[in-house]
């Protein structure tokens, strides 16, 4: 049987870590969340009307070249 003693981190300590972790974090203020936000949703608007637009583009170019007669 394998000796697993000293090979598991003790809870206590990472519990510790991650506190210490957890203090080190950088939380935003309001004006910057609120402006970050803003530019998300006015981007993923932009890209949505871009896939729309590009996939209303290659699906008339697809019809067109299917209904081609030689």
């Amino acid at each position: 049987m394998a000796n697993t003693e000293g090979k598991k981190a003790k809870k206590p300590s990472f519990i510790k870590g991650v506190k210490t972790e957890y203090k080190k974090i950088s939380w935003p203020d309001k004006s910057s969340l609120t402006k970050q936000t803003v530019a998300v949703v006015v981007v993923t608007g932009i890209m949505s009307v871009l896939i729309v637009l590009f996939d209303l583009l290659f699906k008339g170019g697809i019809n067109w070249l299917t209904n081609l007669k030689f």
